[in-house]
């Protein structure tokens, strides 16, 4: 499967942010304030997990993901959070599911927990300055597209340490053979 690009990503903002907007927009009338608000998080984190999901080259436990992903939303939903902690779990949820799905270093995991955290502050700051939930989308999202520039791995091995596995690896070999000329000289016997 062909990982996700940054202009995937953009075209991914633009979408949730139209999405986004218009739904708030339309539905703002009728539910005003944070149960719309509550509503929009958990419908375009919904939306996003599917997509990194889809983009994965990781097969194993799509279903358990999604199924543990709509529990914990479920969850949040009927608990009703102050709405700053319900934005972070969603954003945790998000962080959690890149870091199992698209990184396999430790050191790659806390790059993308700050990249949440610039992508929220990008948000909030965009809300507070403009009012405009579209463009507070907007910015979340065209910063979450920065993702794909985080290493997988950190750190890769090194040519002495792969000749010294190899060198490992080469007297795996000949202990091997030495044991099983051992056994066929004793059998001998």
């Amino acid at each position: 499967m062909k990982q996700p690009t940054f202009p995937e990503g953009v075209a991914v903002a633009l979408a949730a942010s139209l999405a986004g907007g218009a739904i708030y927009t339309a539905l703002n009338v009728l539910f005003p304030g944070a149960p719309l608000l509550r509503l929009l998080i958990a419908g375009i984190s919904l939306v996003y997990v599917i997509y990194l999901l889809g983009r994965s080259s990781e097969r194993v436990g799509r279903i358990t993901t999604v199924a543990v992903w709509v529990i914990v939303a479920g969850m949040l939903w009927f608990t009703q959070p102050p709405l700053p902690l319900y934005l972070c779990m969603h954003l945790g949820a998000i962080w959690l599911i890149r870091s199992l799905y698209f990184y396999s270093s430790v050191l790659s995991a806390p790059a993308d927990l700050g990249l949440n955290s610039l992508a929220l502050s990008a948000a909030i700051w965009a809300i507070t300055r403009t009012n405009s939930v579209f463009l507070g989308i907007w910015c979340f999202f065209l910063v979450q597209a920065l993702f794909v520039v985080i290493p997988k791995q950190a750190f890769r091995r090194s040519g002495a340490n792969r000749a010294g596995q190899a060198g490992t690896d080469r007297f795996q070999h000949a202990y091997r053979s030495a044991e099983a000329a051992v056994r066929k000289l004793s059998s001998i016997h």
